[in-house]
């Protein structure tokens, strides 16, 4: 929760930005690469911890009434991208850029694994894993100004009206495999499971993984649209091999991430202190911190923009920011992205961590779920 800010105050605040893709490898450099790749991480975690939560959530309560739950929560997770967060990203009132992003995914996965739960858990796996070792045969199917297939599987914009553009960026294949996988592996973290085991077995899926990602990336036969390419130069190189695709995330993308999260989960576990209490406090209250952290950002973005020169008008923004001409030109080096990020942070931790005491102390409320 805390890395995924970062790449949005990137977004509202970084010069070049305005100018080109950061995993570009012909114009980034590695300190802008990085800032963007670790963010990499963030949305297929989420997802995937999604699915583990409603494991453990589905212990508390019948398949029927974990089903509904993950239903209505779904739907909710929707009506909120389409209105609350969409307003964020852009504070237009008219609504010119609808999109399907990170929530919808989270969203829609849901409402699939509502259906899922009702299964064998061990057809779940098998779901999970076709979808996402396979899901890249997809690559080379196009239909053009299909909104439906767009929905399935392929990131793409519609000309809705005059002036109003309607972006599909999260596909739903692979994402709904992904959460559907984090549901399967919720078992393991059973109190009856051996923590020794998951250590062991969550070791080697991510280690296996990682290496399954190299070989294939170095092959560049199967598994993402976008090929790695030797530039001959070490950064160059580095950005290009390490930016697998993720609209829609790729397998290689997957295993990149989950190979890394899985490796993160085996070997986290007793970590104990103030720093993990303090990220904790985050991960307790996530639709919270990420609908204040987007609305604060933007907030921002407005006063920098007023005090630079280029008015707070130029971020009632109809496309998105980084692709907004008249903001060509704006922007601060990245010494002041992580700054920014970091006063973020540290300005939405109280609130987070009161809101996280209210929810402890208020488990009778049906609503705070929601929240």
């Amino acid at each position: 929760m805390v890395i995924m800010a970062l790449d949005h105050v990137r977004d509202y605040f970084h010069y070049s930005a305005f100018y080109f893709d950061p995993t570009d490898p012909t114009q980034s450099t590695l300190p802008i690469f990085l800032t963007r790749f670790i963010t990499h991480f963030c949305a297929p975690i989420f997802c995937f911890l999604a699915g583990t939560s409603a494991f453990m959530v589905g212990k508390r309560k019948s398949k029927k009434e974990l089903s509904d739950f993950l239903l209505k929560r779904g739907l909710w997770l929707v009506f909120i991208e389409m209105t609350v967060v969409n307003f964020a990203w852009y504070f237009d009132v008219y609504f010119r850029s609808p999109g399907l992003l990170v929530i919808w995914s989270l969203g829609i996965s849901m409402i699939v694994l509502a259906a899922l739960v009702h299964l064998p858990r061990k057809f779940i796996l098998i779901f999970s894993l076709v979808i996402i070792l396979g899901h890249n045969l997809l690559d080379t199917v196009h239909f053009n100004g299909n909104v439906f297939w767009a929905i399935l599987h392929e990131f793409a914009f519609f000309n809705i009206t005059d002036g109003v553009e309607f972006l599909v960026g999260y596909p739903i294949i692979p994402w709904i495999a992904v959460m559907a996988l984090g549901y399967y592996f919720g078992s393991f973290f059973d109190v009856s499971y051996d923590s020794k085991k998951r250590k062991k077995l969550f070791n080697i899926i991510g280690i296996s993984a990682i290496l399954i990602f190299v070989i294939l990336r170095f092959s560049n036969g199967y598994g993402d649209p976008v090929l790695y390419k030797d530039y001959g130069e070490f950064s160059k190189d580095v950005i290009s091999f390490f930016n697998p695709s993720k609209y829609p995330p790729s397998l290689l993308y997957l295993l990149m991430t989950l190979g890394g999260a899985f490796l993160f989960l085996a070997n986290t576990e007793k970590l104990k202190g103030k720093a993990v209490e303090f990220f904790s406090t985050f991960g307790r209250v996530p639709f919270f911190y990420y609908i204040l952290h987007l609305y604060l950002i933007h907030l921002i973005a407005l006063v920098f923009a007023e005090f630079s020169g280029f008015g707070w008008r130029i971020m009632i923004l109809q496309d998105w920011v980084t692709e907004t001409p008249s903001l060509k030109g704006y922007g601060f080096p990245l010494w002041v992205v992580y700054s920014l990020w970091i006063f973020v942070i540290v300005l939405l931790y109280p609130l987070c961590r009161k809101f996280d005491s209210y929810k402890q102390n208020h488990k009778d409320k049906w609503w705070l779920s929601y929240l």
